[in-house]
């Protein structure tokens, strides 16, 4: 016996989108398009012509010329997401949240009072299209990898459980690119091998795998692709890390404007940071290059710190850093991590011990943003700029 198929992974349909839709009855049947320079999220509408994230905003507007533009809303799409994490905490406690936007859920202890897992999913779907407006995805299988994947092959608005008994023909049919873990150079190095579905990834050897794909990333996909995936769903896992990111765009950026870019983004993951009661020791720069490679840069302070100003400066000077290779191949992303994360109440402040006025602005600044909402005070330096330099804070892909 393997084991019945308890795990829910649940997952909202283009979540930004769907929002707008949901709050502006006009926009519903039509496609609409998250962002302006570049496509935050798209409809599904806008998706069936041809619309991705990430995508720069004229490109998508040459696909779907009737889309409808509209600015992220933040604070709309947290609101909405904490509504559909209190259904899923009273669905079940054991809720484990991956993004903004999905979580895996273990129902197996509630068959005697809820019914069996289908039942339980089903539920769930109802009542957050009911209570919250918004369509939902859901898997249900044996393990966590599997239900993501059948959340996914379900979508949109759709439920998909996968029998334990049949998990093989569900699963070793799909494309490669469903594997957890498999983005386009792996893919297309598994593509120029030969191997295009998980079947033909599970015939090979364990060892094969690992010598064609590394020790690490084969022995994970080739496990996955036999269906090995022992992990349970985890309540108590306190993130390694916390990000935001923000696609660009093919146009030439200033140091100016990548500075301010920058600027919004540590403010926002600074005061995630302290909301969490968490401090950090490690900033992470992400770029993706104007030829769509990848560099990461970072660099570790002596002493964990939860200071917007320590933060700030460290990410200026990894970006400072960067600036020539940026000028010479053009930048379409730009993110930031911090890591190394620990519990405030273990900060030790180095002697002499000075508080400064940096802590006390931040304490300012974030009770008044909690009182008054995030856009209630600013830098100066975004006065007069549009909508569009608005950085959304985006999960992060570790």
């Amino acid at each position: 016996m393997r084991g019945e198929a308890t795990v829910l992974h649940a997952d909202l349909d283009a979540f930004y989108a769907s929002v707008e839709q949901r709050d502006a009855p006009a926009l519903r049947g039509r496609p609409v398009i998250v962002g302006g320079g570049v496509v935050l999220a798209a409809s599904y509408e806008a998706k069936a012509r041809g619309v991705r994230t990430a995508m720069g905003g004229r490109q998508a507007l040459q696909l779907c010329p009737d889309a409808t533009v509209v600015p992220p809303r933040m604070e709309a799409y947290s609101a909405a997401s904490r509504d559909v994490f209190a259904i899923f905490r009273d669905t079940t406690p054991l809720v484990e949240g991956l993004s903004i936007d999905e979580a895996f859920l273990e129902v197996g202890g509630l068959r005697r009072i809820a019914g069996t897992p289908e039942t339980v999913a089903a539920r769930l779907r109802e009542r957050v299209r009911a209570e919250v407006g918004l369509a939902i995805s859901v898997g249900v299988a044996r393990t966590k990898f599997l239900a993501k994947v059948a959340s996914a092959v379900s979508k949109p608005d759709g439920l998909l459980v996968v029998d334990p008994a049949r998990e093989e023909q569900f699963l070793h049919p799909l494309p490669v690119e469903r594997l957890w873990g498999v983005g386009a150079v792996t893919a297309e190095k598994l593509h120029r091998l030969g191997i295009h579905t998980v079947g033909q990834l599970a015939d090979l050897e364990a060892a094969t795998a690992e010598r064609l794909l590394g020790s690490a990333t084969g022995g994970h996909l080739h496990a996955l692709a036999r269906l090995r995936d022992p992990r349970p769903v985890d309540t108590t896992r306190r993130r390694g890390s916390i990000g935001s990111q923000r696609a660009l765009g093919s146009r030439p950026r200033s140091a100016e404007e990548l500075d301010l870019i920058l600027t919004q983004i540590v403010d926002r993951l600074a005061r995630r940071l302290r909301d969490g009661e968490r401090t950090c020791r490690t900033v992470v720069l992400r770029l993706r290059f104007g030829d769509f490679t990848k560099a990461t840069r970072s660099r570790t302070v002596g002493v964990a710190t939860v200071r917007t100003a320590t933060l700030l400066a460290v990410a200026r000077a990894l970006l400072t850093a960067a600036l020539p290779e940026i000028e010479s191949r053009g930048v379409t992303l730009i993110g930031v991590s911090l890591s190394q994360l620990d519990r405030a109440a273990h900060l030790q402040p180095e002697l002499p011990i000075d508080w400064g006025d940096g802590e006390r602005i931040d304490t300012a600044l974030d009770a008044i943003r909690d009182r008054f909402g995030a856009e209630s005070m600013g830098r100066a330096t975004q006065l007069g700029r549009d909508a569009g330099w608005s950085t959304p804070v985006l999960p992060e892909h570790e």
